[in-house]
């Protein structure tokens, strides 16, 4: 894929790269809605304080750990159409009820909610990978993030702008978030009729089972539970400063706490429950992959996308107090983090397309971000503010390139389970965001930088030892097992089913899978039609059970 093929607008998958990164873009811009107005709403209502703002920033990206793992799930079971739509206007709700509460609590749940907003991340990956090939996929989901993640510079930039001088007032910045949330709302029912998940009918596959991610052998069974922990775990950093600032009591932790452990074990379960099962009866080799490259993703993601929503939430702040900047143009400065993203993401994508070994590019980013993030712990007043701006730059070229690298690798890995594999590697952003937002509390932003700086050098010895460079990751199509085809032929036979089932019975009817079979579901308006149904079925001549083309799972 070339860069000029991003103005073919009426190939049908470059409109659709278009459609969704916009729909990406859109879900930042509402996400990061707060951090440019912090100062303002400090400004005009007296009942916020600083703390509070710091404990909106770690609620907003709170939810959105378990919002991905949930979205990753349901996009493998409804596709990326239905569930970009849906979490779009969904999110219009809790937009709107934060630019208008009138208590901590209120602004402090709203913000909650709206963090899931987060899963649309793993949203755009999947659709994009449903309509283009390895060899392009670095570039395209690069791209559409990139210019996606442009949404959080976009709201630095125009919100202060929109609240300060198109609405003006002491209300003005909740007008301006409220417009936000209409807009988002408004773009998720264009999204419905706008596309579909991929060039072809069967460009969407389905997992054997969606309730958690399938690996290949019991020793990743065994790491997969190890990496389910942290992804919902981490929310009891968040229970723990939520009490801390007096919003909830001793009783309510502890209930928040225990919601939590049952939380973890009941993925743990359901990891098991899912895997234990195909393990015994044996993975076939052609559909074997290796989880340890995706716990070293999951690493990745943790070090630069965790980063990049924990600098995004303070970097206005830092620049105002660092260097005795106006709101706007600290707004403006820091927005230079994310506006990188514009080409930074997309060219990561395509360094790790065209240079032949996505494991080395991927490396060779996670060094960067720790070269750069230790650079920018040596920032302070006594630094020009040109020099500070150009090696913000710098680092942000290196965080945003690494997230695209990091998603030029994930849709190879297994593609049936993209949608899985995304949403653990985006929950693990998050989880890195949270981590990262609650030791901010503790240090100075200085100390901050280099804290993160050391994670990213962690991560780089994780892909070190762990990440393996994909198989099939330059080919014109994806590497499909005789799992996979095994479940295509399934999913053709079951349609043909309950076509020839259709057909005796008037009234609705539906395979489900229940337990290792399946389970008939048929609805009559009345007994006379049921009653007819079986006098159908009874008659001579209908088909019999050679006829009906079902088989068991595979």
């Amino acid at each position: 894929m070339q860069v000029s093929d991003l103005f073919r607008f009426r190939t049908p998958e470059i409109r659709a790269l278009h459609l969704t990164w916009i729909a990406f873009f859109m879900c930042f811009y509402v996400w990061f809605n707060m951090a440019p107005l912090a100062t303002s709403m400090l400004a005009s209502v007296d009942w916020l304080s600083r703390d509070d703002l710091k404990l909106f920033a770690i609620a907003n990206v709170a939810l959105t750990i378990p919002a991905r793992i949930l979205v990753g799930m349901a996009l493998d079971r409804f596709g990326p159409r239905r569930v970009f739509s849906v979490l779009m206007v969904l999110m219009a709700l809790p937009t709107l009820a934060f630019a208008f509460g009138e208590t901590k609590t209120q602004m402090f749940v709203a913000r909650l909610v709206l963090s899931s907003i987060g899963a649309s991340f793993v949203v755009t990956i999947h659709m994009v990978a449903l309509w283009f090939p390895p060899r392009s996929i670095g570039f395209a989901e690069g791209f559409a993030a990139g210019w996606g993640n442009f949404g959080s510079a976009a709201a630095a930039m125009t919100l202060p702008t929109i609240a300060l001088h198109l609405f003006g007032g002491d209300d003005g910045w909740r007008w301006a978030i409220a417009t936000s949330g209409v807009v988002i709302a408004v773009y998720g029912v264009i999204y419905w009729f706008a596309i579909t998940d991929g060039p072809r009918p069967d460009s969407h596959r389905k997992p054997r089972k969606a309730s958690a991610l399938e690996v290949s052998s019991w020793k990743d069974l065994v790491l997969l539970c190890l990496f389910i922990v942290p992804m919902t775990g981490i929310l009891s950093i968040l229970v723990y400063r939520v009490q801390l600032m007096g919003y909830i009591d001793g009783l309510t932790a502890a209930i928040c706490y225990f919601a939590i452990a049952v939380a973890v074990l009941y993925q743990i379960v359901q990891a098991l429950r899912v895997n234990v099962p195909i393990l015994r009866r044996g993975v076939p080799e052609d559909d074997r992959y290796p989880f340890k490259s995706v716990a070293a993703l999951n690493t990745t993601y943790f070090a630069n996308f965790g980063a990049e929503l924990a600098v995004v939430s303070m970097l206005p702040m830092f620049f105002q107090e660092t260097w005795g900047l106006s709101a706007v143009a600290a707004g403006l400065i820091a927005s230079a983090f994310a506006f990188v993203n514009l080409f930074a993401r997309p060219m990561g994508g395509l360094v790790s397309d065209r240079f032949g070994n996505r494991r080395f590019v991927m490396m060779a980013y996670m060094l960067g971000i720790a070269i750069g993030f230790a650079l920018m712990g040596l920032l302070d007043s006594s630094w020009p503010l040109i020099v500070a701006i150009a090696i913000t730059i710098l680092c942000s070229f290196f965080v945003q390139g690494a997230e695209g690298a990091t998603f030029g690798i994930v849709p190879s890995i297994k593609r049936r389970l993209t949608g899985q594999i995304s949403g653990m590697a985006g929950a693990y952003g998050n989880v890195g965001a949270v981590f990262y937002l609650f030791v901010l509390m503790f240090v100075t932003p200085q100390q901050f930088f280099f804290i993160i700086a050391a994670g990213a050098f962690l991560s780089w010895l994780a892909c070190y030892f762990w990440l393996k460079e994909p198989e099939g990751g330059f080919g014109d199509e994806y590497v499909i097992s005789s799992v996979d085809h095994a479940i295509a032929l399934e999913a053709r036979q079951r349609k043909e089913a309950e076509d020839v089932l259709a057909r005796l019975l008037p009234g609705k009817v539906e395979l489900t899978e229940r337990g290792d079979g399946y389970q008939l579901n048929a609805r009559f308006r009345s007994l006379e039609e049921l009653r007819a149904a079986l006098e159908q079925l009874t008659a001579p001549g209908i088909p019999t059970e050679s006829a009906l083309p079902l088989k068991s799972n595979p």
